[in-house]
């Protein structure tokens, strides 16, 4: 037993000096290398030629790398979890699907009381969610709420700061803990760090926030937004600054910026260091000292000269002339200069590190945006000076396109946050990156009708593909008699007999039931009676029978010939985002009234094809009744006449193209019969064509309208026209000069070698 334990107690002292002798100088090695390291961190940099620098900051100012004035990683985590208590909430842990399954995807906004306060702001986010089509005013098929309580400003220093927001929400049946409740914010914190904190605790609520940071922000439950200001319109908005043929190969600067400098404080780092770039030639940065009421407390060295250079240069002129504009974080992350930048085909240079730019969950920002680092603000000029022309030019391209469809509106910047949240709620039937950044946008893409880019109109280039061969003949009657009129059998036999007709629908418009099917004639295509409504808007539904991409839209009292429906729809085909039809009518402003005018007279400018013989696509049927809200539709049931100019405003709207017109033989009558209403005239409106003139008339500008039934009705399409370009914040009509014929029409050829001799015949 003794020789047992020796044995154990040699062979472990072997064991322990083989580690001394051959692990030993590894181990000091390793310690003096820990040494070494440590006390690099210490005293770096350690300048073997130190003394012949010139020492432009302090070692321990290096090292500690950030504005003191900036929060603490403890601070800013004390702050987030002061106001993200429901920090990990996700749209499958703190939003109830179940509340949208019944109603869809349903908005509800809590009443206003009259003695609470509402910013300007506040109140046009209110109005674009209550006149939209997301609106509901019963809570119980709401799917997501939004507090009266105005939210935009939660700086306590503020005069719009609402105070004891806690308490407001938390005495509210609906509030729920803030499950499926959407809460807007432009402005949170105050001086001096500008925290993310909003003053009450939002519970499991989604945050759409301006100048988010990154850290705080909820992947795929928050939503960014941008920074914008009370005068920010509420509906339309103005047009970008980059026009058709007015793009100079090179404008005069390369890069600017001008704006405050913060002289102490959070922001003040990046601005503090924007003149070092500036040369004054093709790189112009100017900052003023002149900011709050004590910056002469403060003021520098640099500022009186700042001062006096910064009023030598217009902001609105630079933002014309220059390639990009630096967008360089304020007291908070983002700034109004972002969406100046974007209007003005001004590429942003965003500066604002941490900074979640808006809507990034659907915006490919890369096409628009050139993201840069804060602290390597110096390599900005050469960065910038190395991107090739082709790409600044779809840079600039790409930020118009993103502002028209997202930014510039309030209704916009809402609705493109509503459709983000109801995109969560199918993701197999969300909108794709492709479609929200590409014309038209996610807003006109309407996934309820197909997640397919084959089946929408404006993208059969991209998608290298066409439209369908064959069309569907829609025919509006409002006759009540009991057996169907002889010009829409005429119309029938006409269109039945083209090759390229699939199908004629017949919409019944009156309240006396349709006549039986012996009545109507023997076609070579299916004929389907659809019984309507006895409204307007029903010619626009998307009904299920449709089943082909063309839609040719017909009134009753329509007279046309085989070979003119079959041209029409050859040119639809090579225009199948647009309106192709027959009866033209254009738009003008009337400086005197100072309101829109409408004219059917012979002009060389045409903006409106009536859909009382026009082909478009079937898209638009759904575009018309799903995307438009219920009031717009319900003011075109009460002006007669009023349907066909929303259609062409929709499709202008989302195409920023006019319709064609194509040729038409010129037998229509100088007038047209009344129609007869039905029963109760709800229906009955006078037909689509109104006047089909033989000779030139007077301009446009002078017309008056005419006397009797047909003056009322040219009023009405008057008063409608000013009403929906009030109702789109803008005009969104296009005109045009172009009439599109057969190749060899009236050419002095052979009538064999003309393809529609028939067009050409008195």
């Amino acid at each position: 037993m003794q020789t047992r334990k020796k044995y154990i107690f040699l062979t472990f002292l072997a064991s322990w000096l083989l580690l001394f002798f051959f692990g030993g100088d590894q181990l000091h090695r390793f310690a003096f290398f820990s040494r070494r390291k440590a006390e690099a961190r210490r005293n770096w940099p350690r300048w073997t030629d130190r003394s012949l620098l010139k020492s432009f900051a302090d070692p321990e100012e290096l090292q500690s790398d950030g504005d003191p004035s900036l929060p603490s990683p403890r601070e800013r985590r004390a702050a987030r979890l002061n106001v993200y208590k429901n920090s990990r909430c996700r749209m499958e842990t703190c939003f109830d699907f179940s509340r949208c399954e019944k109603h869809g995807f349903k908005v509800f906004t809590y009443p206003r009381e009259r003695d609470q306060p509402l910013s300007e702001s506040y109140g046009k986010i209110l109005t674009s969610i209550e006149h939209s089509r997301y609106y509901t005013p019963k809570p119980e098929e709401a799917c997501l709420f939004i507090l009266s309580i105005d939210t935009l400003d939660r700086d306590h220093l503020s005069g719009q700061y609402v105070h004891n927001v806690n308490e407001k929400i938390r005495s509210s049946p609906l509030w729920n803990g803030g499950r499926n409740h959407l809460i807007f914010n432009l402005y949170s914190g105050t001086w001096p760090n500008y925290t993310e904190d909003l003053g009450f605790d939002i519970g499991q609520a989604i945050l759409a926030k301006a100048s988010f940071y990154a850290e705080n922000f909820r992947p795929g439950f928050d939503i960014s937004i941008p920074l914008f200001s009370k005068d920010h319109p509420q509906r339309g908005g103005e047009k970008g600054w980059l026009y058709q043929d007015s793009i100079p190969p090179k404008k005069k600067y390369l890069l600017v910026f001008k704006g405050k400098r913060y002289l102490t404080g959070i922001g003040s780092g990046t601005r503090n260091a924007l003149h070092h770039i500036h040369n004054g030639k093709d790189i112009i940065s100017l900052t003023t000292c002149k900011h709050g009421k004590d910056w002469e407390k403060h003021k520098d060295t640099r500022c009186d000269k700042d001062n006096v250079d910064y009023e030598k240069f217009d902001y609105q002129e630079l933002l014309h002339n220059s390639t990009f504009c630096i967008v360089p974080r304020g007291r908070r992350l983002g700034s109004f200069r972002f969406l100046e930048a974007l209007q003005a085909a001004c590429i942003p240079v965003v500066l604002s590190d941490g900074w979640e730019l808006p809507f990034a969950e659907a915006i490919d920002w890369g096409k628009a945006v050139i993201v840069g680092n804060e602290k390597l603000l110096l390599q900005i000029p050469s960065a910038v000076h190395c991107i090739q022309p082709e790409r600044v030019l779809a840079f600039q391209q790409q930020t118009q396109f993103l502002w028209d469809a997202y930014f510039s509106s309030v209704d916009k910047i809402v609705h493109t946050t509503l459709e983000i949240i109801k995109d969560r709620l199918l993701p197999h039937r969300s909108r794709s990156r492709f479609l929200w950044n590409t014309l038209p946008g996610g807003l006109l893409a309407l996934p309820d009708f197909s997640t397919h880019l084959g089946d929408f109109p404006f993208y059969y280039l991209q998608h290298g593909s066409s439209p369908s061969e064959k069309f569907t003949a829609l025919i509006r009657e409002v006759s009540p008699s009991a057996s169907p009129s002889q010009p829409i059998l005429r119309l029938i036999q006409a269109v039945s007999a083209s090759q390229y007709c699939a199908q004629i629908l017949v919409l019944w418009s009156c309240e006396k039931p349709p006549p039986p099917s012996r009545k109507w004639p023997q076609t070579s295509v299916p004929l389907t009676i659809i019984v309507g409504r006895g409204k307007l808007s029903d010619r626009f539904f998307p009904y299920a029978a449709i089943q082909t991409d063309a839609v040719l839209s017909l009134d009753e009292h329509t007279s046309l010939l085989t070979s003119e429906v079959d041209f029409a729809f050859l040119v639809w085909r090579s225009f199948p985002e647009r309106i192709v039809g027959f009866p033209a009518r254009s738009h003008f402003w009337d400086p005197e009234q100072r309101r829109w005018g409408y004219t059917s007279k012979w002009t060389n400018e045409l903006s409106i094809v009536l859909t009382a013989a026009a082909f478009y696509h079937r898209y638009y049927h759904s575009l018309f009744t799903q995307y438009l809200p219920a009031g717009l539709r319900e003011l075109v049931d009460s002006l007669a006449a009023c349907e066909d100019i929303l259609m062409n405003v929709l499709v202008a709207t989302v195409t920023k193209l006019p319709p064609i017109k194509v040729t038409q033989r010129k037998q229509h009558k100088d007038t047209v019969p009344q129609q007869v209403g039905c029963e109760d005239g709800d229906a009955g409106t006078a037909p689509g064509w109104e006047r089909s003139p033989s000779r030139p008339r007077s301009p446009p500008a002078k017309v008056k309208g005419t006397a009797g039934s047909g003056g009322r009705r040219f009023s009405q399409r008057q008063d409608c026209l000013n009403q929906l370009a009030d109702w789109f914040g803008s005009m969104p009509l296009v005109s045009s000069q172009l009439r599109l014929d057969p190749v060899l029409f009236k050419d002095q050829v052979s009538v064999l070698r003309k393809k529609y001799p028939r067009l050409e015949k008195p």
